[in-house]
Formats: C-alpha cells, structure tokens, sequence
C-alpha cells in the first residue's frame, strides 16, 4: 500500500505544471492581470515561435497542455504549450484579435464576420455559433484631427475585439453593435442583451454578480451578470478638441471591491463597485490608456499610448509609487503581472520585462518584425519616427501610418505566464514563448 501511495505521488510530482489560473483574458473573471507562476527574472531564449500568416493581436489562454489564440488569418490556433506545434486551427471568415475563453471543453470567441464562436477544444470542431448584429469600428467625423473634417472616419486605432469572460453557466463579451450579450454557454442561446450608445470592444469583467465594462460612448456600465439589469453607469471625460479622444478600450480590473479602467481622456480611474460613485482619476497629461491595468499586492500597474510610459500607482490613494518614462512607440498592451515582474509589450515590438522592487526594466526583448523593419521608424535617440510612418493629416495617410507601425513587429497582444515561460503574440505574425 505505502509503495502504491508512493508511485502515485511520484507520477503527480513528473507531469507538467500549467498555471491554475483561469483560461480567460487577464487570467481570471475579475481581469487582474495576475499570473501564478515563477516567471522570467532574465530572458535566456527563445523556447519555440509560432507563425501564422497574418498579425496576432489576440493574447493567448492556457488550458492543460494547449495554448489558444486568434490571428488576423481568420483562424483560431490551437498549440502544444510545451513544443509550440500545431494541434488544430477554425477558420472563419474574418480577423480574430479578441482573446478565447475555454471553459468545460469548449473555446469560446469572436471575430470580425458578427459571429460569437463555441468550439470544441480538444478537435477543434463547431459545437455552436451566435450572430451579432454585426461588427464595425467606431466610427467619428474629423478622427484625430484628420482631414476631411465632415467625413465620418472609422478608427484606425479600434485594433481589438472584445475578449469572453465566462461565468456561472453564461458566457458574455461585447460587440461593434453597441450590445454586451450573455448567452448559454452550453447552447448559445441567448440569455439577454443590454444595448450601450456605442461599440463596445472592452472586455466585461465579472465580480460578486455584476459585470463591468466600458463602451465608446464614454460612459462605464455595471450589469447585473444574471439579468442584464443596469445597476449603476460611470461618466467619463469629453473632448473638448472635438476629435474624439473619447470612449473605453480598456477593460476592467476589479479587486477589493474597486473597479479600475482606463479612458481615451488620459485618465485611469478607481470606481466603487457597488455605488459607482469615484474613488480617484489619476491623469497622465494627454495620452490614452488603452491596455487593462494589472492589480495586485496593493498597486494598480497600466501603460499608456503616446506618451510610452508605465505607472505603478497605489491602489486606495491613485498616489504614484513609480513611472518610467520609455520615451517608445505607444503602449497598447495589457500588463502581466507575476510576483515583482511586470510584463508588458509595445507597438514597437519589445516585450518589456519590469521589476518593481528595484522599479527598473530587468530586461526586453525585441520581436523579428522590430529587427527587420523598426529601422526606419526609430529615431537614432530610441524614440518613435512618425514623420517617417504619417505623411500628412488626411485620414488616408493615417490608415497608411498604422500599417507602417504594424510592420515592425509590434506587441499588442497581452503577455500570459505559465511556469517560466512567457506567451504574446505580435504583429509579425508570431506567437512567440519566451524563457
């Protein structure tokens, strides 16, 4: 008996260790950004790459031994974790760079043909599909200053699709429809659907029944996650340029009973859950927080977009502890969170490596499009040549400049951790894993 006992411990202790944390953007139903894991204190190499033929906006999920993820090629990919080698991918019939959710054998998803995808996880096969409305970018005359004044303008900058959060039998995301659905997660049918006053490309975030998540009509919603019923609603800031620096990409962070969120109005907010009453804004002086904040061990960790810097700030006050000013290409990535290391990518294309003991960066890595093509686009002083990526302020050129910077190999895709590898995918077209 005692041998049995000891065989059966031994087999537990040599089969692999994932993560425990859930399958779902920013690892958990709350989005903290958190990761249990050992993390990667120096980079040493590159464990294996994944190419796919277009750009991985999408940030990775882990389940058991398989790593999932969407690429602008239309497929969903389905990845050996510990070989990087293909097990299975779904085509559909448009870009994915929302993030899966896998749940109970079953992947769930978005993409940009107005389908909401439930896919078998171990074949890769459809078990169910829903049809929103439909998906489209947000859409504003006299975008960023952009010529033609009257022209209404779809956003370039609009990269993401919402990202699944699943929970108690439901699974929710939002939609370019101005909708956040919940719908069976077992059939697909649909449970309810509460209509915003525009896109809505956050991810909901859920915590003790509600659901968090910002729209593009510059206001924070909390839901009721059973019945979809309107608990409270959050103003954020308006324009006063009139070019739409306006509305929420970033999706929730919730902890401790205090929602975080960033806006397109330079701010990162801290809003009681339960009244949505605020409890502070911290501004960063005029550049958008696109990425989700990480929480944890007291602090709130976000990037920001033009201004290329990382905050840590304190969780009850919004009193910084520490920035670092990257004076780089904007940070659009989310931030991943393990122990002292925070991971975070940027558009042009490093995966940052930060440790917020000695609050320096401990290391970066730079992605194959950033060294083949990020030349050009860099100036001699490490900070962003955008004369060289936008020729002038007509809305054309602008579409031009962001596939410029798409080029170089740029970090969208949020960073996963397990044990100590690093997960993100890039616009080189790559999933890379790093140790």
């Amino acid at each position: 008996m005692k041998q049995l006992v000891l065989t059966f411990i031994l087999l537990l202790i040599s089969l692999p260790a994932f993560a425990a944390d859930d399958a779902m953007f920013r690892g958990n139903p709350e989005h903290t950004g958190v990761y249990q894991a050992a993390g990667v204190s120096a980079f040493t190499r590159i464990k294996w790459k994944f190419h796919t033929n277009a750009a991985v906006i999408s940030s990775p999920v882990i389940s058991g031994g398989t790593i999932y993820f969407g690429s602008d090629d239309h497929n969903l990919y389905a990845v050996d974790l510990d070989a990087g080698t293909l097990k299975w991918k779904f085509k559909t019939e448009s870009r994915i760079p929302s993030s899966p959710a896998v749940l109970n054998g079953l992947v769930y998803f978005e993409s940009y043909d107005g389908n909401f995808y439930a896919v078998d996880a171990a074949a890769g096969t459809l078990k169910w599909k829903f049809q929103t409305a439909g998906e489209h970018r947000f859409t504003a005359t006299h975008l960023h200053g952009s010529m033609p004044v009257a022209e209404a303008m779809p956003d370039p900058f609009d990269f993401y699709l919402s990202s699944p959060v699943v929970w108690n039998g439901a699974v929710y995301f939002g939609s370019g429809d101005g909708n956040v659905y919940a719908l069976d997660a077992a059939s697909g049918q649909l449970k309810w659907k509460f209509h915003t006053g525009d896109v809505v490309h956050a991810s909901p975030a859920i915590a003790g029944g509600t659901l968090f998540v910002g729209s593009w009509d510059s206001f924070f919603y909390a839901l009721d996650a059973a019945k979809g019923k309107e608990k409270w609603r959050f103003k954020t800031g308006e324009d006063p340029n009139i070019h739409n620096q306006v509305g929420i990409q970033s999706s929730a962070a919730v902890a401790d009973g205090v929602v975080y969120f960033g806006c397109r109005d330079s701010n990162l907010y801290a809003v009681d859950a339960a009244s949505g009453q605020k409890k502070w804004a911290f501004n960063n002086k005029g550049s958008w927080v696109i990425g989700s904040p990480a929480v944890g061990d007291g602090k709130v960790y976000f990037a920001t977009s033009d201004t290329g810097s990382f905050y840590a700030l304190d969780a009850k006050s919004g009193a910084a502890s520490f920035s670092l000013n990257f004076k780089s290409w904007p940070l659009f990535s989310s931030p991943a969170l393990v122990g002292h290391m925070v991971y975070v990518g940027s558009h042009e294309g490093k995966l940052i490596a930060i440790d917020t003991a000695s609050q320096k960066t401990a290391w970066t890595f730079q992605t194959d499009g950033s060294v083949k093509n990020g030349a050009p686009y860099t100036k001699p002083d490490g900070t962003p040549n955008y004369e060289a990526a936008f020729f002038d302020f007509f809305y054309n050129d602008m579409v031009v400049g962001v596939d410029k910077m798409m080029s170089v190999g740029a970090i969208l895709s949020s960073p996963v951790v397990a044990n100590d590898v690093i997960y993100f995918g890039s616009t080189d077209g790559n999933l890379y894993a790093l140790m």
